[in-house]
Formats: C-alpha cells, sequence, structure tokens
C-alpha cells in the first residue's frame, strides 16, 4: 500500500459514518440557527404588514435605526486605521513591548461589554474621574453620542486588527523591502505593495467589525441611559419594545437586525471565496514557476 493509499485510508471514514455527522450537523443548525431565525420572522409579522412597517418607521425607531448606522459609520473607521496601524507594526518591526500591545489588543475578547461600560462611566461619568472637568466645560460623554461611540469603538477594535496580524505576519517583509530598496517611499510602498496584498483580509475585518458594532448591545446600554429617540440603539430599542409588551413590534425592529447579519454573512462568504480563488491563483502561479 503507497503512502498516498494509507493517508486516504486514514482520513476516510465510512460512508455511513460522514452521513451521520452531516445529519447531527443540519440538525444542529436547523435548532439553533434555522429556528430562531424563522421564529424573528414569523413574530415579526404576526400581526401583518401594517403592524410591521409602523414598528420600523414610527420616529422612535428611525431614530434607533439612524443611530445605530452613526455609530458603526464612525466606530469602524476608526477600528480600520488603529488595525491596520497595530497590525503594521507588530508584523513588520521589532520593538519592546510588542507582546503588550498584542495581550491589549486582545483585551476586549476577555473583558465582558458590561464591564467595559462601567469603566468609561467609572472615567466620564458625572462622579467619575473626568465628570466635573467634563461638566465645566459642558462637555456631555455619559448618556449621548460621543459615550455610545467610545463603548462600540472599544469592543470592535480587536476585530479589523486580529485579521490583519497573521497575514501581514506570514507575507512577510521581503516585497516592502524590495520596494523600498528600489526607491519607493514608506507611503508609496504602504499603498502599492502592503494595502493590495492585504485588502481582503481587511476586508473581511471591517465585515465582521461592522456586524458586531450595530449588534452590540451591553457596552452600550450601560452607557446610553436609554434615552428614547437620542441615545436608544436598534438593540436598546428592541429591548425595551419587549419589555412593554409590544412584541410584534420588538421583532420587527429585531428582524432588521437579523437582516443586517444576514447580508454580513453573504459578505462575508463572499469575500472568504475571493480569498479562496486568489489562494489558488497564487499556488496555480507558483506551481508554473516551479515547472518553468
Amino acid at each position: 500500500m503507497t503512502p498516498q493509499q494509507i493517508a486516504e485510508r486514514a482520513t476516510t471514514e465510512p460512508r455511513w459514518i460522514r452521513w451521520t455527522l452531516i445529519a447531527l450537523a443540519l440538525a444542529f443548525l436547523a435548532l439553533f440557527v434555522g429556528l430562531p431565525l424563522a421564529a424573528v420572522f414569523v413574530s415579526a409579522l404576526s400581526k401583518g404588514w401594517a403592524v410591521y412597517f409602523a414598528a420600523i418607521t414610527e420616529p422612535v425607531a428611525w431614530a434607533a435605526i439612524k443611530l445605530t448606522l452613526l455609530t458603526a459609520a464612525i466606530a469602524v473607521p476608526l477600528n480600520l486605521v488603529f488595525g491596520v496601524a497595530a497590525a503594521w507594526a507588530i508584523a513588520k518591526f521589532e520593538f519592546r513591548g510588542k507582546q503588550v500591545l498584542i495581550t491589549l489588543i486582545d483585551l476586549p475578547f476577555s473583558v465582558s461589554p458590561v464591564v467595559s461600560g462601567l469603566i468609561y462611566v467609572l472615567i466620564f461619568g458625572l462622579q467619575g474621574w473626568l465628570g466635573p472637568w467634563l461638566q465645566d466645560h459642558d462637555i456631555t460623554i455619559i448618556f449621548a453620542v460621543p459615550g455610545i461611540v467610545l463603548a462600540t469603538v472599544f469592543v470592535t477594535f480587536p476585530f479589523v486588527a486580529r485579521e490583519l496580524i497573521p497575514l501581514m505576519i506570514a507575507q512577510g517583509t521581503e516585497e516592502e523591502e524590495a520596494a523600498l530598496t528600489l526607491g519607493a517611499s514608506g507611503w508609496q510602498t504602504f499603498w502599492r505593495v502592503t494595502v493590495p496584498n492585504i485588502k481582503w483580509g481587511l476586508l473581511y475585518g471591517v465585515i465582521l467589525c461592522n456586524a458586531r458594532a450595530m449588534g452590540e448591545f451591553g457596552a452600550v446600554s450601560v452607557v446610553s441611559g436609554h434615552i428614547r429617540g437620542l441615545t436608544n440603539t436598534m438593540t436598546l430599542h428592541v429591548e425595551i419594545l419587549y419589555n412593554e409588551y409590544q412584541t410584534a413590534a420588538a421583532f420587527a425592529v429585531a428582524s432588521l437586525l437579523t437582516l443586517l447579519a444576514l447580508v454580513t454573512l453573504a459578505a462575508k462568504s463572499a469575500v472568504e471565496w475571493r480569498v479562496r480563488q486568489q489562494l489558488k491563483a497564487a499556488r496555480h502561479s507558483h506551481d508554473e514557476d516551479l515547472l518553468t
């Protein structure tokens, strides 16, 4: 038996085992993903299309939608800049404190969003460290849009950096060094060499960051103050409607978040497919180079 046959035999299970595993995976997805998704849309439309459209077009709901989009529109570009800068520094340079920076990037993954929101209240709240100074200068952060943006930036800033760091480490520094040797400036090297090499990973990280920004609840709930029409995002508006037993309206707004999640999933899948195609093309080109 050849080594290839041994490897195929070791990694190939009987057909009944494969079909059993596939059936279990599909049943799990149907129970824990498909059923909740269907329940959201069924409940949203339980009282008809008129109630559905009224729930998502009323002024308070529309204000929550606009605030959610505004928060994401601010938080995602900020995390984009930070993620690229952090990944570039970590992947391309050696410096003291590098491991500390990597640990800090992972911090939001290990800290509860509610705790992060409380930290901002402790710093910027009326009784916080900077509260009196902010009040004297008529600057409002907590229970206002700036606090919501800050909390969202904190919980989402690892996503772009964490997608780019392993990618840029794997790519190495050879191409950048070659560009600099040929006379390119630092910015030219960044825009013409680094960015084209990371564009799909960058887009992937931005998609994940945007999805988390729009769906964030815990940190935003702490710093928002739950002021209707002013500081309620879509997730907070859903909670208020549900607590007031406006079930159809709550699920109507929740269905918008679900649609955003499905669009994000589709975009994520498209980017993953594009990355796979790019890798296949690179491997094919490499094989051709070896043959020639």
